[in-house]
């Protein structure tokens, strides 16, 4: 690894979410910016420029091939995300791939087990898990007893919603892009489910759609979620989530133990921790709480540092770095085992789910 052991990362795609992401790698001294790749060779000449990457790369091959460049920050669209990923694993690169990792569970576990023979990690940029904020939700969870319920919600009301209704046809709301309320927003309420109860039990969901302006009658991805509610059953607990971008979530969330109620504002970076102790005031005629105690939390303005931080321990070798990137691996493929499973029910398919099956 060059420039004084600092990770040399390049980057595929020039979102508003990249854009963030170079951000705090600017502020990041474990590694430093190597340049950008487009199918556009000026576009990446210039965004490279602009963030100080002095390399430039018009095909996926020549970034792959490059010896100037040890890790790739993919936040390209997520149909593309796992092919993209499994060319730069191929080649020896470690991989960072924004949420949502790929379009299904089949499609990840193509690339991790590709980065597990290469020998380099592959982490999905999902920046809530990595936060100090999470971090003590996790910590906090033993003071509660036995958890038996929780809630998580995240939507809030895009300004596309009024062009889709309009007959635009939008990236973020195409199936053929693996597009969805579900994975662009909702993934934010499965994972942080998951990374602190595990693979449920079964799921049950309910997903609000619509369909796709210009998708022929016939076509299997006419349909795209707007909106929609999950139940996570456990056997021992149950967690219900909510997600949509045509509304505006305003509670907080809740994990609720047997001793204790834990509650947080912001599933996407958990703030405000407050602990509610139960106390046995006999009958009564409402639920009624005992000592509160907060939870101090203090997590970075651009909290991308934070899975930035996580990933290049984990390229440089560090052990237990390592070994949280093995954990968050298995966290990814389960949430989209259960995002496929939700989609299968509400008749949302993406290209992705007929890879190799045949078409229907």
């Amino acid at each position: 690894m060059g420039d004084g052991h600092r990770v040399r990362i390049a980057s595929i795609g020039t979102s508003a979410i990249a854009e963030r992401f170079l951000d705090a790698l600017a502020g990041y001294g474990g590694a430093v910016y190597a340049g950008a790749y487009s199918r556009d060779l000026s576009r990446a000449r210039q965004f490279a420029h602009e963030h100080g990457g002095g390399l430039a790369f018009g095909s996926l091959d020549e970034l792959c091939a490059c010896p100037d460049v040890d890790a790739v920050y993919v936040s390209s669209p997520n149909a593309v995300h796992a092919s993209q990923a499994l060319a730069c694993v191929r080649a020896g690169k470690h991989v960072l791939v924004e949420k949502a990792f790929a379009s299904c569970s089949r499609e990840a576990a193509r690339v991790f087990d590709a980065a597990s023979d290469r020998g380099v990690v592959a982490m999905e940029a999902m920046r809530s898990i990595h936060t100090p904020g999470f971090r003590a939700v996790v910590e906090t969870l033993p003071q509660l007893g036995e958890v038996r319920l929780a809630q998580m919600g995240f939507s809030k009301v895009t300004s596309r919603i009024a062009r889709l209704r309009a007959g635009e046809r939008l990236n973020v709301f195409d199936p053929r892009l693996a597009g969805g309320s579900l994975m662009d927003i909702g993934i934010y309420c499965v994972e942080p489910a998951i990374a602190l109860f595990g693979r449920p039990a079964c799921v049950d969901a309910s997903l609000v759609t619509t369909p796709v302006p210009g998708e022929p009658a016939g076509s299997p991805y006419r349909t795209v979620d707007l909106a929609g509610a999950m139940l996570l059953g456990y056997g021992d607990k149950a967690v219900t989530l909510s997600f949509g971008k045509v509304s505006d979530d305003l509670a907080p969330c809740q994990v609720e133990g047997e001793r204790a109620t834990l509650i947080y504002q912001d599933v996407t970076k958990p703030r405000d921790l407050r602990v509610v102790e139960h106390v046995d005031r006999g009958m009564t005629w409402g639920t009624t709480g005992g000592t509160e105690r907060v939870v101090p939390v203090e997590n970075p303005e651009n909290d991308m540092a934070c899975e930035l931080a996580d990933f290049c321990d984990a390229v440089r070798g560090d052990a237990a770095a390592l070994e949280h990137a093995r954990m968050w691996a298995d966290v990814t493929l389960a949430s989209l085992e259960v995002m496929d499973e939700a989609r299968a029910q509400a008749g949302v398919r993406f290209p992705a789910d007929d890879e190799g099956r045949g078409k229907g």
